[in-house]
This record gives structure tokens, sequence and C-alpha cells, in this order.
């Protein structure tokens, strides 16, 4: 039984998209024989960084660098499904170079959980026509019934709406919750099931939320307490009248994707808006300049005595300093409580912005490269273009003449 699902997640910058393909090559769920790039891509080794620059110049040349960057999909197996990873592989690469035809597309198996799933990450601009990606509704249930298709071209399981991975019917009462709004609608009716009190709690503990510690903290002013360790496969939640619920019930019961790895893949894309959110309040890229260098200033002086003078970095009572009026969410209290991750985050930002500055100018020069020599290849076929119309433009000139002399000759007697 495969699905395949469509992440609909903000994906209109530069950081999501490296932040996604970062995730889904990440060596803890997948192996080099595992992954695979659909389309142009020159390099020998395949990671993060080489398929993000490579994303970005096909972006860029084509003057379309803006917008959605990417598309992401999930394709998962039952874990009752008779499938390797290898063939998994195979399924991915197969659903990528036929459905996105045309499209960069990176192709990845993961084996870190009890059942196998493939990721497809897809370049958003074609690299035949430079044409943007766009999926409809429509697209989506044919993109459904296609998968269908190749599953029983293979043997699989298919997916059918009312029964279990066996076929067996799903009994009345059941819960299935297709998306969110079903899951909403039956909440109303559901008020005395502790399941979806659950459930409803960690939808909105995710709300914004950028790390496992603020996930815990929010789902305890909700009323449940969260044991999430290294050494248990599935996240416990437990309410204040003693009861319990997993991870893996909730995904089960409502289709909802709860697992470790979907939250912190959930805590990546939230800290992504929120830094990429700060960046645009912030203004040009002086200002920029100019507050990393007050935060390099915070950062060496964050060790000093209590007594010690500040100096030029003081400031009138009342006040909020530069890194609290970008980093709005993490000032006050949360600032004073947690100067260590605050000096985390303002370290990781500065960084990111660095590197993403390097890769600006790595990939400007490579555009360069590439457009240089598409010009020498108009030019060259522009020149063969016109030696091809030479030799017809001849070629009629010696038939109009043959034509000419039969007539001036006339017929013989």
């Amino acid at each position: 039984m495969a699905v395949n699902k469509t992440v609909n997640k903000r994906t209109n910058s530069h950081g999501a998209m490296r932040n996604c393909i970062e995730y889904v090559l990440r060596q803890d769920k997948t192996s080099e024989q595992l992954i695979y790039v659909t389309g142009p891509y020159c390099h020998d080794a395949i990671n993060y960084d080489l398929v993000y620059r490579t994303f970005l110049e096909e972006k860029k040349l084509w003057n379309k660098d803006s917008g959605r960057m990417y598309a992401h999909n999930i394709i998962s197996w039952h874990k009752d499904e008779q499938i390797t990873p290898e063939q998994a592989f195979e399924f991915g690469k197969e659903f990528a170079e036929k459905w996105f035809q045309g499209f960069q597309t990176l192709v990845a198996v993961h084996k870190d959980k009890d059942h196998i799933h493939c990721h497809l990450v897809t370049n958003s601009v074609s690299y035949e026509d430079g044409k943007k990606l766009h999926t409809t509704k429509k697209d989506l249930e044919r993109m459904k019934q296609f998968t269908n298709q190749m599953c029983r071209k293979r043997g699989l399981t298919v997916a059918e709406k009312g029964k279990h991975f066996d076929g067996s019917e799903i009994e009345k009462g059941e819960v299935i919750a297709w998306n969110k709004d079903k899951y909403n609608l039956f909440r109303q009716h559901a008020k005395d099931s502790f399941v979806a009190d659950c459930a409803m709690a960690v939808l909105k503990a995710l709300e914004n939320c950028i790390s496992k510690e603020k996930f815990i903290e929010k789902m305890k002013q909700f009323g449940w307490s969260v044991n999430w360790t290294e050494k248990r496969k599935h996240i416990t939640f437990q309410n204040q009248d003693g009861k319990k619920v997993r991870d893996s019930n909730l995904s089960k019961t409502f289709h909802l994707d709860i697992s470790k790895e979907a939250l912190e893949y959930e805590f990546n894309g939230n800290y992504e808006r929120t830094r990429a959110e700060a960046e645009r309040t912030n203004g040009s890229d002086e200002e920029f300049a100019g507050y990393y260098r007050q935060v390099e200033a915070a950062c060496e002086g964050a060790g000093r005595n209590a007594g010690e003078s500040v100096g030029r970095e003081g400031r009138v009572a009342g006040e909020k300093s530069e890194d609290e009026r970008v980093y709005s969410g993490i000032s006050g209290k949360d600032t004073q409580v947690e100067n260590g991750k605050t000096a985390v985050v303002l370290r990781e930002s500065r960084n990111a912005r660095r590197n993403a500055e390097v890769e600006r100018r790595n990939s400007a020069d490579d555009s360069r490269t590439v457009r240089n020599a598409e010009t020498q290849s108009v030019l060259t076929a522009e020149q063969r273009r016109l030696e091809e119309q030479k030799r017809i433009d001849e070629q009629e000139r010696a038939r109009a003449a043959r034509r000419r002399n039969k007539r001036r000759s006339g017929p013989e007697l």
C-alpha cells in the first residue's frame, strides 16, 4: 500500500529548500546507494550543498529565482508491505522521471522507521523550457491514480477507501480523519475522547514551535506531559488523569504524522520562517552587517563580571536592544532565561547569512559561465543556420538557371 503525500509547507525561500534537501539526505536516515538526482547533475557525489546549488543555478539560468522554490513528496508503504529499500528506490526513481519529467528531482529512500518511505524534492523550474511547476487538485488525484497503477504493476497492495491494509472493512465507529478540516469536524462531536484531545493539543502546540523543548513546554500548558527520549522509539503523551497516548496511535487513528521525524521537520520549518521574517523586518544588508557586529560584541562580552562596565553597549532602561527588535520571539524573559540558546540561534543565523552570500557569489560566477557557453552555442547555431540557408539559396538558383536554359532551347524537332 503506497501513499503519495504532497507536503504543503511554505516553500518560497532558499533556506527552506536547503533545509529540506539537508533533511532528506541525512546520513542517519539513508545511504549512498539509495539517493539519486534526475535531470542535469554534473557532480560525482550527492550531498545537500551540491544539490542545493544545482537547483539554484537552474533557477538563475532562467531568471526565475523567486516564488515557490521546490515541491516535496513522500511515498510511504505500510509496515507489512513486502518491499525492500532497493525496490522502493526504483519505484521513486520511476515516479520522478515520469511524473516530474523535465524537472530535477532528488530521490532518497529512508529506512530508519518501521515502514519504508521515499522522499522526492523537485526543483520548481524546468531545465527543459524554464516553466514553473504547478500542481492542481486534479493533478493530485491523477498522482494518486498513477501511484496505484505503479503498485499494481509490481504486485503491491493498493490503498482502498474504507479498508485496512489487509483488505478488511473499517468497523463502524472507527475514526479516519484524512485532513485537518475533517479532524476538526470530528472534534466537535467527540469531546469525550482523550485521544482526540491529545491530537488537538499537538496541533496547537506545533504552531510556531521551533524546538523540542518548546513543544514539550506548550504541551504541558495544555495539560499533557511528554515522554520523548532517545532510548524510546515512540513519543508518549499523558494527561492529568494518567491516560496515555502514543504518537503511533495518533498517526494510525487520525492519519496525522506525529512521529519524532515529522515533528523535528516541523520545528525546522517554523525556525526557518521565523528567521526569514526577522531578516525581512530588519531591513537592508548594511543594517544587518551592523546588527551582526553588535551581536558578536555582545557574545564576546557575555563572560564579563557583573561589576564590569558595559561602556558603549549600555542603553536606556526600558529600551529594546537590536537583537530583541529582530528576534522578538526570544527577547525579554526568554532571552534572560535561555541566554545560551539565544546565542546559538544568533550565531546560526549569522553563519547562514554568510554562507548564503558566498553561495550567491559562487552561483553568480557559475551562471556567468553558463550564459557565456549558451551565447557561444547560440552563435554557433546561428552560423549553421546561415550556412544552411546559403546552401538552399544556391540550390534554388541552380534549379532556376536550369529552367531558364530549358525554356531558351525550346522543343526539339
